[in-house]
């Protein structure tokens, strides 16, 4: 195990190398709301808000630090009421560090309700119908506004797969928003901005482009355009690439990517920060995670099961309520079981979090048997049925 502690600064942010073992990297991310100890779990609260919990309920599972929308938030309530209340901080009642998703995204998944071009995006919002611009300008100046610890440079995610010209394209318009983001800061003191790595599956596109952001010196790195579609092989590859390439002393998040094996593979190939909607959005579907595999809880097999969705997890759910009371609530569609469901499938998250940290002190072997464990934790429990429409699936 390899160790380091002197953290770089730059401007608000700082990544602080604590430990390595092998190329998975143990640390400490300083941020103008607090310190963030990774490899890290970002909790998805979109629009504001963790579906379902309180700041209170996520930082007591362990969450330090959440991300949130620019576009959302922008859309509605809007960028200047959020800002009349304080900022999201006040507004959510959150202490710790926010980092906002710049809108790349949702140009991607609005596909037929969204257009990218050289000066911007226009998105089609769902709420009121009515077409909206971002540009990179736009995008960094909602971001600071709002005050968050992290701002998302704007990019253009795209589909997979794509001819290798337009991904070609599309690489080197990020490029050119993230110059034009980089020109368009006004409170780097305040918040920091990350740059976004692309270049879709092309692996020479990829590498280039880290390189690129990479000689730009920005606050953070991030690896996007994945979990589109791929393999797992094909984004393991990818992600390796990437991190590979940015520099040592910057954190490296990486976007969008979630089931517990991934983040464990992507932690192995030197990635600290994540972010997912996959433990709230499953929840919100009765599907949960354990150590023996994944739990669906409509299964008649837990009407009468008086054992915790699984034994010795310290959460409330856990703690405090049966499967059969649990399968009850869900499918009785009582408001209560997507809450208790999505605390348990978060501290799970969290839990996972911890053993990487303390997994990398002990060494590669530690982490090794982590990640065979985590392999394991995506097939069925082993009191489910075999469920074809489990989104858990990889199919």
């Amino acid at each position: 195990m390899a160790t380091a502690s002197t953290p770089t600064a730059t401007r608000c942010c700082s990544y602080e190398l604590v430990a390595q073992a092998g190329k998975a990297r143990l640390g400490r991310l300083h941020l103008p709301h607090g310190v963030v100890p990774t490899p890290a779990f970002m909790p998805v609260g979109t629009a504001g808000s963790v579906k379902g919990l309180t700041p209170d309920e996520v930082w007591d599972i362990g969450a330090s630090m959440i991300l949130a929308n620019t576009f959302h938030l922008w859309v509605r309530p809007g960028a200047d009421l959020v800002q009349r209340l304080g900022g999201p901080h006040k507004m959510m009642g959150w202490t710790g560090p926010i980092l906002t998703d710049s809108g790349g995204f949702q140009a991607f998944s609005f596909r037929e309700k969204a257009k990218a071009q050289e000066d911007g995006v226009k998105f089609l919002s769902a709420y009121d119908r009515q077409w909206r611009f971002m540009s990179p300008e736009i995008c960094v100046g909602l971001q600071e506004a709002l005050g968050v610890d992290v701002a998302m440079a704007l990019d253009e995610c795209i589909a997979h797969p794509t001819e290798r010209r337009k991904v070609l394209a599309s690489t080197q318009r990020t490029t050119r928003w993230l110059h034009r983001c980089l020109a368009a800061r006004r409170a780097p003191e305040q918040t920091a901005l990350f740059g976004i790595v692309q270049g879709g599956f092309e692996a020479d596109l990829r590498l280039e482009h880290a390189r690129t952001l990479s000689a730009m010196d920005l606050d953070g790195y991030a690896i996007g355009g994945l979990s589109v579609g791929e393999t797992a092989e094909e984004r393991e590859r990818m992600v390796a690439l990437s991190a590979d390439a940015l520099p040592a002393h910057k954190v490296r998040y990486l976007m969008g990517v979630g089931y517990p094996i991934d983040i464990v593979e992507a932690v192995i190939r030197g990635v600290d920060l994540f972010d997912c909607v996959l433990p709230t959005r499953t929840a919100r579907f009765g599907y949960l995670f354990t150590e023996k595999g994944r739990l669906a809880i409509k299964h008649a097999a837990y009407r009468e099961d008086s054992r915790p969705i699984e034994d010795g997890c310290p959460c409330y759910t856990c703690r405090s309520f049966s499967r059969a009371y649990l399968r009850h609530l869900h499918l009785s569609g009582e408001l209560l079981a997507p809450r208790l469901f999505t605390l348990h499938n978060l501290a799970f998250y969290q839990r996972l979090m911890a053993r990487l940290r303390d997994s990398i002190v002990d060494g590669p072997e530690a982490l090794e048997s982590l990640r065979l464990q985590a392999k394991r934790w995506q097939e069925p429990y082993r009191d489910d049925p075999e469920d074809s429409h489990d989104p858990l699936s990889r199919r």
